[in-house]
């Protein structure tokens, strides 16, 4: 009997160091997780830039049906994987999600909270009935650009599905201390021998700038 129990408790003693290092191990990698998101966080500015590759003139509808090449940068300014959109129009518009923290974060110089966070979710292009809108960063998922690893990691997707959460539920992230979400949507006349460079600032504003194609990318 006595050897039983003995063996039971050194059964028992094993599973908890088990358990005990499964729960080290685990909070070791969530923090290694949120370290680095906030790494990815922390830039300074989100780029990306694009160009024609397909463009004509529709006598019907009087408008250009363009076809773009989007390509985004981490926030490392590594290059992600290139995007192509096509348009009824060459009238395009980037829209992005803002989120920005509470001044008293900003001014405490808070690990997460302490700059805002910002990603290009869709490019479109209005007309009517007719809008054609593409997503460049799905709902709930967690953005390229910020992606740390490969591998399916659960403590990462859940930061970023609340990240979408206090991003479209104002009351929700009032609690955790955001100041405002807001989305923003700039956008111009895309043609052909121009490169556009569209940037999101660190305080949330959007620009596009357009510059002539370098020679050496020409047709």
């Amino acid at each position: 009997m006595f050897k039983k129990l003995k063996l039971i408790f050194n059964l028992l003693v094993v599973l908890g160091l088990i358990l005990a290092g499964f729960y080290f191990w685990r909070s070791f990698q969530e923090v290694k997780t949120l370290k680095e998101i906030i790494v990815r966080l922390q830039a300074d500015s989100r780029i990306a830039q694009a160009i024609v590759t397909d463009t004509k003139f529709d006598p019907k509808t009087k408008k250009h049906p363009t076809t773009i090449k989007f390509l985004e940068f981490d926030s490392r300014g590594n290059p992600l994987a290139p995007l192509y959109f096509t348009f009824p129009d060459n009238i395009i518009q980037f829209q992005s999600l803002v989120i920005r923290f509470d001044d008293v974060y900003v001014k405490k110089g808070d690990g997460l909270r302490g700059r805002s966070a910002y990603i290009f979710w869709k490019v479109f292009s209005l007309d009517g009935a007719n809008t054609v809108e593409h997503e460049i960063t799905k709902a709930k998922s967690v953005p390229g650009g910020y992606r740390i690893s490969v591998a399916k990691n659960y403590f990462e997707q859940k930061l970023w599905e609340n990240f979408w959460g206090y991003a479209l539920d104002s009351s929700a992230a009032k609690r955790v201390g955001v100041k405002n979400a807001q989305i923003e949507a700039p956008g111009t006349r895309f043609i052909p021998g121009l490169i556009y460079t569209i940037k999101i600032e660190h305080n949330g504003g959007i620009r596009i700038e357009s510059a002539p194609t370098p020679k050496i990318l020409e047709n």
